[in-house]
């Protein structure tokens, strides 16, 4: 399942204007992914940045993972490239965080919306628990100088695109719609879809029934007069 799954979403997301992914060693569960900031608003705007995302045998049960490849310089992002993102925790609350199921990993998500979220991070830093701590004092009391590393981290990144590479102008990116039900939870089957419905044999039973019914009242009825008439008679 997981492969048809990944598959599915691979395909979705090579139309896609603001993320270029290619698999990495022809495995489905392990993708090569470049995001493409498009948003003129972001510090981060213009940048390639190259990252990897390797998917659990079990996915969409348990989230990926993701790390940039290249320094990136965020308050949310370790040294390393790992993010700290609540959507790539595994499911359920986590009380020691204060994390909402809601926020975090469900197997409703797809790799779209965390690619999408990724975005949304780089350009809304969460700095009162911050991954990367000299990122974060920086962001809060120097935001000159982290826009001016920001800004070399995007020119370099741009060496990371392959040749004949055109940077879009812009492209729209929107949340997916996310599934109520987990994918594939109901599995296709040839019983009849009104399984819990009437039939017309069910008709025809009540009929019968509500019919002999009947019957068995004017047959009660009739004793009543006889009983009556033999009182009368006495």
């Amino acid at each position: 399942m997981a492969e048809r799954i990944l598959l599915n979403e691979f395909r979705t997301l090579s139309r896609e204007e603001w993320v270029n992914i290619e698999l990495h060693e022809e495995n489905i569960f392990k993708w090569d992914v470049a995001l493409i900031v498009l948003n003129k608003d972001s510090m981060y705007y213009g940048g390639y940045f190259k990252a990897r995302m390797t998917f659990p045998q079990n996915y969409p049960y348990s989230p990926p993972e993701f790390r940039f490849l290249q320094p990136l310089w965020h308050p949310n992002i370790y040294k390393d490239g790992r993010l700290c993102i609540s959507i790539l925790h595994p499911p359920g609350e986590d009380e020691m965080s204060g994390e909402l199921a809601a926020e975090r990993w469900t197997p409703a998500q797809r790799v779209e919306s965390v690619l999408i979220s990724i975005l949304s991070l780089l350009d809304d830093a969460e700095c009162s628990s911050p991954a990367n701590v000299d990122a974060g004092v920086m962001f809060r009391t120097d935001p000159d100088h982290f826009r001016s590393i920001v800004k070399a981290q995007v020119e370099s990144s741009k060496a990371n695109m392959p040749p004949g590479f055109v940077m879009p102008v812009t492209a729209a990116v929107t949340p997916p719609e996310v599934d109520k039900e987990e994918p594939d939870f109901w599995a296709d089957s040839d019983v009849d879809s009104d399984v819990f419905g009437g039939s017309d044999s069910d008709e025809d039973l009540d009929m019968d029934q509500f019919s002999g019914s009947e019957d068995e009242d004017e047959d009660e009825e009739d004793d009543d007069d006889d009983e009556l008439q033999a009182m009368d008679d006495d």
